[in-house]
């Protein structure tokens, strides 16, 4: 407690006023006199609405068109947004001030109220936000607001004066800052939202307040944003126009980037990582991310009711052939829900998971013998378009056939329409992957808690969910740590759902963007702190 006490005693005495962030241009470089990028999204996003917005693509592109309180920089560390400063004034209250000259890119400035307003209408059950259970647990009431047992009005934010916002929390949340960089929590402009309903993110009646505007949106051709020249920081703005592609197929990518047609390749396809690490030294890019690929399984369909078939088909499935040979660029195996550089957690696996495969797969077949499941079961099994996850797909399935004798029929669809089945429910076995928002367990935890929208293995563990939430209000981070970790194992031991692979996000970049870094384990990188380069 004394350890804690003085930890917030320096927290309420210093105010956070951080540098300005924006493109960084080592000294001597001499910019390219064009100032656009053209890169691939790896799918068409499901929507612009920063509050809705649930994929990887979706918020590349919101991230540009919005400036949230915080922000992620290019390295990955959490920076000022809109808000220019933040101080915690006591354990469950923050405020953030604003910087003065943000603007709306139709002029109108960005003000206390329009975040207010902003998270209001995220957490509001009619928004229908995928997210606002996952981010509402860390503002005061945001559960019950999510959940429809109070009104949005109640959500712990507060426009002290016109630049100020106070962010109350249930519990002490201390990575709020970085949790606030989410563009989920950020500001909506109001009269545009109530203006023109559902067609707001429509080019031409989008008002962001990002360091970019919606110029164009072809569905399924191309996203293109240009830049906001009513920007708070335009002037540190280099690139001017960027061009979003929805191409999933990664060989059709790298066709267009050696076309030319392409600069920016969104994910190398499996077993080309060393190929083309060898044919464009200069332009391959691969680190570590907090990020887990993962298959969910439909816990409330009668296939995967017992828990002995759940534990079964994750056994044998070979996660080191898995990233040795098929992915085979520089992901590591996972047998847990934790991934290595995550804080607030232990990583822990499976008991077995150093047993010998012989092994893994008599113990496998015992199980489904006693559970009732006989060789030639049948499975469904949901991917989307890739030949990424068809190939990691197509490995599961021999694997299940080979060893288990279990039939698995392979759907393929498109990303949009895994996403919704994910969420409704509609499948038995689906391709899954997760990368982090915020570096936090409890951000890993969404994925398998019982009240989670973000959830779509549909399990539930409510011994787990108490000691999540009494670890929640704790302020002994050694304790807090010890009980989710407890907690953690508590839920996997459950098997709702099989990790695959720890992250890692090999792509062809051209030689001359620059601005981007390795160390962004996250991938979240803004155009703002792009630049082209003479060439």
């Amino acid at each position: 407690m004394k350890k804690t006490a003085s930890h917030l005693a320096v927290a309420l005495a210093l105010a956070f006023a951080l540098p300005l962030q924006a493109a960084v241009v080592p000294p001597g470089t001499q910019l390219h006199a064009t100032q656009t990028l053209i890169r691939n999204n790896g799918s068409e996003p499901e929507t612009l609405d920063p509050a809705v917005a649930e994929s990887v693509g979706a918020n590349n592109i919101t991230r540009d068109l919005f400036e949230a309180l915080t922000a992620v920089d290019a390295d990955g560390k959490t920076v000022p947004g809109v808000a220019e400063s933040w101080k915690q004034t006591n354990a469950t209250t923050w405020v953030f001030k604003l910087r003065q000259n943000a603007k709306w890119s139709n002029g109108d400035p960005v003000t206390a109220e329009d975040f207010v307003y902003g998270i209001r209408r995220f957490l509001d059950p009619k928004t229908a936000s995928n997210y606002s259970s996952t981010y509402g647990v860390f503002l005061l009431n945001g559960a019950e607001i999510a959940a429809g047992k109070k009104p949005n009005t109640e959500a712990g934010v507060k426009a002290i004066d016109k630049f100020t916002l106070e962010v109350k929390t249930p519990y002490p949340v201390s990575f709020l800052p970085a949790l606030m960089s989410n563009n989920n929590l950020g500001a909506v402009h109001k009269a545009s939202v109530e203006k023109h309903g559902k067609d707001w993110t429509k080019p031409g009646n989008l008002v962001g307040n990002g360091a970019y505007v919606l110029k164009e949106w072809q569905p399924n051709n191309k996203v293109v944003l240009e830049k906001n020249p009513q920007y708070w920081d335009a002037k540190n703005v280099q690139l001017t126009r960027v061009t979003y592609l929805p191409v999933e197929d990664g060989f059709a990518d790298i066709k267009l980037y050696e076309a030319g047609q392409n600069e920016w390749v969104y994910q190398l396809p499996p077993g080309t990582y060393e190929k083309l690490k060898q044919q464009y030294p200069k332009e391959i890019r691969n680190a570590p991310m907090l990020g887990l690929r993962y298959y969910s399984y439909q816990n409330k369909d009668a296939a995967f009711k017992d828990v002995r078939v759940r534990k079964a088909l994750s056994m044998v499935l070979d996660r080191d052939i898995l990233a040795q040979k098929i992915t085979a660029d520089g992901q590591t195996p996972s047998y847990g829900l934790i991934v290595k550089g995550m804080e607030g957690a232990d990583m822990v696996e499976y008991d077995w998971a150093k047993w010998p495969m012989a092994k893994k797969v008599e113990e496998a077949k015992k199980l489904l013998k006693e559970a009732g499941v006989a060789p030639g079961t049948k499975y469904a099994f949901a991917y989307n378009n890739s030949e990424y996850h068809k190939k990691m797909a197509i490995f599961a399935q021999s694997e299940w056939k080979t060893k288990l004798g279990l039939n698995i029929e392979l759907e393929a669809m498109e990303f949009k329409v895994l996403l919704k089945r994910r969420h409704d429910g509609q499948f038995q076995i689906a391709r899954n992957g997760f990368i982090a928002d915020y570096n936090d367990a409890t951000n890993f935890l969404a994925l398998v808690r019982c009240d989670s929208d973000q959830n779509n293995n549909h399990n539930c563990n409510r011994d787990a969910e108490k000691i999540i939430k009494e670890a929640e209000h704790s302020d002994d981070p050694a304790k807090r740590k010890e009980m989710l970790t407890r907690a953690t194992k508590m839920i996997m031991d459950d098997y709702p759902m099989i990790p695959l692979v720890q992250y890692s996000l090999p792509r062809l970049v051209k030689s001359y963007v620059g601005g981007y870094s390795l160390q962004n384990a996250q991938d979240r990188f803004r155009s703002k702190d792009l630049y082209i380069i003479k060439h």
